[in-house]
């Protein structure tokens, strides 16, 4: 290796890096499936194969050991380890998600690691972009044309108790309508399990609850995923004109008539739809 990395004899500094790339690398990462996963302990890995990388920039270069490190992996255009390994892994997955459902390998049930990783990734909800439906056209947007009719009310009290009068006033006044429907939604996410609870009341009665259970999915889509289910398990009722959301997450609310591009605009013509019935 020293005579190849001879400046006056050897080879050039991008003739280096494609023979670590090419030579190196594939034999040093062989097998990484085995111990790089999610919560797998690899800080005593990474930092072996850090070593490595820095003596391969070293080399490269031609530099200094005591040159920093990350100037040099940047001088060399060599990628950080460990995110060259989310790459390989990310690949990996892709070969092996198109084996048949009956091939050893998609049994995820009877293994842990790598495959587990696979299965969560090719079941999570990926982001949705809708930024051309009529919806977010001037002139029909929902914001725009019921203004009048849509509100936001917070609730600014940091005591807890004050915090309860509060909603117990607003639910009060609203249950002497039978006209009205209070939602009532929340949402937690314990070991990427997302559970969504939902009450509808009206006229002070309980008429509907729903639970819903999915995985791999934000706090923010799980939230407007229970709004869009309520709102239309609400708007079906034709005594209904008016409905109250309570929710611990108005940021997910305003998301609804949030007019630029974000990655929950499925989920929110969804809802302004069901808000036009």
């Amino acid at each position: 290796m020293k005579i190849i990395g001879n400046f006056n004899q050897g080879i050039n500094p991008f003739q280096k890096r494609l023979l670590y790339r090419s030579c190196i690398l594939p034999i040093a990462l062989y097998g990484f499936q085995l111990w790089f996963y999610k919560c797998a302990p690899i800080s005593y890995h990474l930092k072996v194969l850090g070593k490595m990388q820095r003596q391969a920039a070293i080399w490269i270069l031609g530099a200094f050991k005591t040159s920093s490190l990350y100037g040099i992996k940047a001088i060399a255009e060599l990628v950080p380890i460990y995110l060259h390994l989310l790459k390989l892994g990310s690949r990996s997955q892709l070969c092996t998600n198109k084996l048949p459902l009956s091939h050893l390998n998609r049994q995820y049930a009877l293994v842990k690691g790598h495959l587990i990783d696979l299965a969560n990734r090719f079941n999570e909800c990926l982001p949705s972009f809708d930024p051309l439906n009529l919806e977010f056209s001037p002139g029909l947007q929902v914001i725009d044309n019921f203004s009048d009719q849509i509100s936001f009310v917070l609730n600014k009290e940091k005591n807890n108790k004050l915090r309860a009068q509060n909603l117990d006033k607003i639910v009060l006044e609203s249950s002497s309508s039978p006209s009205i429907a209070i939602i009532a939604s929340d949402v937690s996410i314990k070991n990427l399990i997302a559970t969504s609870i939902v009450h509808i009341h009206t006229h002070n009665k309980p008429i509907i609850k729903t639970i819903h259970y999915t995985v791999n999915v934000t706090s923010t889509k799980t939230e407007l995923f229970t709004i869009k289910c309520s709102i239309n398990q609400s708007s079906c009722l034709d005594y209904i004109s008016k409905i109250i959301v309570i929710t611990d997450s108005i940021h997910a609310v305003k998301r609804i008539f949030d007019l630029f591009i974000h990655p929950f605009q499925v989920q929110a013509v969804t809802i302004l739809k069901d808000l036009l019935l």
